[in-house]
């Protein structure tokens, strides 16, 4: 019988603790401005919501109440229809919310595009131009992720770092099946995908220690496609760059190729030096030895294809991209030398970006 009596009161108990236990909810209670932004756009949206959702509700409750069968209501007119004062209520409560939601909505949807350079750090502080953003490459694998800083020439597996309050510009790409690139304390996710190219911007304002994770199944290993992502204070990430330049390996088309086998729960490992033109061959797909890059086979396409215009290109992106000193095809513009045919001048074409909205 005690049992019994202390049953409801346990009951009870339920409710709070399954509020406590969204405390520590994440994207409820992000660390990065843009993530803050997208939290209170949630908060806005879902207020705006309630207010139709709540008084509906309530008002089914309450007249399934008045009018039950037992309680004899005076005021019960059974061939009532029509009401022209309620009918305005009814309609015009729900288009006032659609109107709120469509313009909250339309103009957070141009704020946080992700395609977007960060204006401000913060609620307070604006991008000013001695602020330099920090560039980060990103590649989803199986069942990995790497990470590329083209500016030091370093990259890591499985784990990346940024100095707090400096905007940063990722970069984004995959090598077989999507997947997705999501920080919840950072900013919304978005897709990573093979021969294509998303980015984010991004910026971190608290010190600490975050998950990053795909949100999109890829496969078997899925579950374990984990990452850290540390906020730290530029000489926390000093150190961070100096401790991958000292205990790093140098990390090529070569290793890339070993590395790309499926493999799960694969642990942090730091590269001291990278290939500048690795990120750019795994975007095009041509890290393998005498394979043609999409962004050439692009530029033959529109360019005669299998004709003999596009023979004569191919000729001459072959001239251009495989050369003694890159045998295995230089993957950008920078190191490439125009070749001329016919009169008329060859370079490589840039693959275009494919955007997409965060979510």
């Amino acid at each position: 019988m005690r049992m019994i009596k202390k049953l409801p009161s346990a009951l009870l108990a339920i409710p709070a603790m399954l509020l406590l236990s969204g405390c520590n909810l994440v994207v409820m209670n992000p660390s990065g401005d843009v993530a803050i932004q997208q939290r209170d756009l949630i908060i806005t949206s879902t207020v705006l919501m309630l207010l139709i959702i709540v008084p509906v509700i309530a008002l089914t409750l309450f007249f399934a109440w008045k009018y039950r069968e037992s309680a004899k209501a005076e005021d019960y007119d059974p061939e009532w229809h029509h009401s022209t004062r309620l009918e305005m209520v009814i309609w015009s409560a729900p288009v006032a919310i659609i109107l709120m939601l469509g313009t909250v909505t339309w103009i957070s949807t141009h704020r946080l595009d992700p395609y977007r350079p960060l204006e401000r750090i913060d609620e307070n502080r604006q991008v000013t131009a001695d602020i330099k953003p920090i560039t980060v490459e990103v590649v989803a694998m199986d069942w990995k992720w790497l990470f590329f800083y083209p500016e030091l020439g370093i990259g890591s597996v499985n784990e990346f770092a940024a100095p707090v309050d400096v905007p940063i510009n990722f970069k984004i790409t995959g090598t077989t099946a999507m997947n997705s690139f999501f920080v919840p304390a950072l900013a919304g996710q978005i897709y990573a995908m093979g021969g294509m190219q998303t980015k984010l911007h991004a910026v971190i304002n608290k010190e600490g220690v975050y998950d990053g994770f795909s949100a999109n199944f890829s496969g078997p290993g899925f579950s374990h496609m984990r990452f850290k992502f540390h906020g730290l204070s530029q000489q926390g990430f000093d150190q961070w760059v100096a401790k991958a330049k000292e205990g790093g390996k140098g990390f090529g088309r070569q290793e890339y190729l070993e590395f790309a086998k499926p493999s799960e729960r694969e642990p942090v490992q730091y590269f001291a030096s990278v290939d500048p033109e690795l990120y750019s061959a795994i975007l095009n797909r041509c890290v393998e030895p005498n394979k043609l890059c999409m962004r050439d086979m692009m530029h033959i396409d529109a360019n005669g294809g299998g004709g003999k215009e596009g023979i004569d290109i191919a000729k001459a992106l072959n001239s251009v991209v495989c050369t003694p000193l890159a045998p295995y095809g230089v993957a950008s513009g920078p190191q490439s030398t125009p070749v001329a045919i016919e009169g008329q001048t060859f370079e490589p074409a840039a693959l275009p970006e494919t955007k997409q909205v965060a979510g």
